[in-house]
């Protein structure tokens, strides 16, 4: 079963229907230079209201670790989504700071990218096209990828069931695909989990 991670999520509306939808996975973006950029006491505010069966995951971009640690021991995120320039000594940091899970995100343009994302000793690996660009990279090139990966990078409900199908995925990863006029779209979102899970209804 592939899994689904609706990101980027900033109003109460967003949580309300993921709350009805069930993604696994939701994302709070916490890089200040995104569009999507929530604070800290926003997210907490958020994730109470979320629902106990869905993780919430922070979106971080070369952030000091000391506070990317204290929202995971906060219980505000549940795992820490690292989308910067991140090493394994940052993430051997991060790991005697916080016990929860991590997500290293790769840029896919070469065997050099894939090669980095299998030595990652993150808990999970994210494969975009870049940082929140909202276009697909080339899928042939993770083909023959060996560990589970969160796929990212354009994808939406008209091109999401062909990359399940094509790359079986362990999630997807989704932001600007479930959006119109800039806001996430409660249409787009139904209509995307429907896709990600009508194999499961065959």
């Amino acid at each position: 079963m592939t899994r689904t991670k609706f990101c980027g999520l900033s109003h109460t509306c967003d949580i309300e229907a993921a709350n009805q939808l069930t993604p696994e996975y939701i994302g709070f973006v916490f890089a200040p230079k995104s569009k999507r950029y929530i604070t800290p006491e926003k997210a907490a505010e958020l994730k109470k209201l979320l629902s106990g069966d869905i993780q919430a995951v922070g979106v971080f971009v070369n952030e000091d670790p000391q506070r990317v640690a204290s929202l995971l021991n906060g219980g505000v995120i549940d795992i820490a989504q690292l989308h910067g320039s991140e090493d394994e000594g940052y993430i051997r940091q991060l790991r005697t700071l916080a016990r929860k899970p991590i997500i290293q995100a790769f840029c896919i343009k070469n065997q050099w990218d894939i090669a980095a994302a299998e030595q990652s000793t993150a808990d999970y690996v994210l494969l975009d096209s870049g940082a929140g660009t909202g276009t697909v990279f080339d899928w042939n090139l993770i083909r023959n990828m060996k560990r589970p990966y969160f796929l990212a990078g354009g994808l939406s409900p008209e091109n999401v069931e062909a990359a399940i199908k094509y790359l079986n995925p362990y999630a997807v990863d989704v932001s600007s695909g479930i959006e119109k006029g800039g806001r996430k779209d409660k249409c787009k979102m139904a209509e995307f989990i429907a896709a990600v899970r009508k194999e499961e209804r065959l």
